[in-house]
């Protein structure tokens, strides 16, 4: 393996037309509508903090669900259609660009859910709320009453802030 310039991609960081861009014909990686929706959330709650990583000819190596999310509303709007890249050249080697694309995949690794149940009891802790929690990391609610550690009443108590007991069921009649 030849040495690396480490340095190359970011020195060609640079904001593109998204349109300029065409996915891969090999990726593996397949994310679920919901997951896009938490992808385009990350980016309007955190800016856009990740390249899209592709070769001189603008084929994706990695980021296909950031330009993906990138098309559509509201990110296309605000993003004025464009999306940041950096270039990776590995001259012709396609091998190369496919472990690329692998590596990006795997290297971003899975949640263990013990340090997951400390984050949502950290955030429960704090005083967000269910619904924002939920919408920030990309979760419903039962998943965080899962990870909450709470009790079925304690988690139902937060869910309706306090209130309790039911109103009385009024029939509507059409006159």
């Amino acid at each position: 393996m030849a040495d690396i310039d480490l340095f190359a991609p970011l020195s060609t960081l640079q904001w593109v037309d998204r349109d300029k861009l065409h996915a891969n014909d090999y990726n593996p990686n397949r994310v679920s509508e919901d997951n896009l929706e938490l992808l385009t959330q990350s980016i309007l709650s955190n800016g856009w903090t990740l390249p899209i990583v592709c070769r001189p000819d603008y084929t994706i190596i990695d980021g296909f669900h950031r330009w993906t999310v990138a098309g559509r509303e509201p990110l296309k709007s605000k993003l004025g259609g464009k999306v940041p890249v950096v270039i990776v050249d590995h001259h012709g080697d396609d091998s190369a660009d496919v472990y690329g694309t692998i590596t990006h995949n795997r290297a971003r690794g899975t949640h263990l859910l013990e340090p997951m149940k400390a984050i949502v009891k950290r955030l429960l802790d704090e005083g967000k709320s269910i619904p924002e929690i939920g919408r920030q990391l990309g979760m419903r609610p039962e998943e965080i009453f899962r990870l909450s550690g709470f009790t079925r009443e304690e988690f139902l108590n937060l869910m309706t802030d306090g209130v309790t007991g039911y109103s009385r069921a009024v029939i509507y009649r059409h006159v």
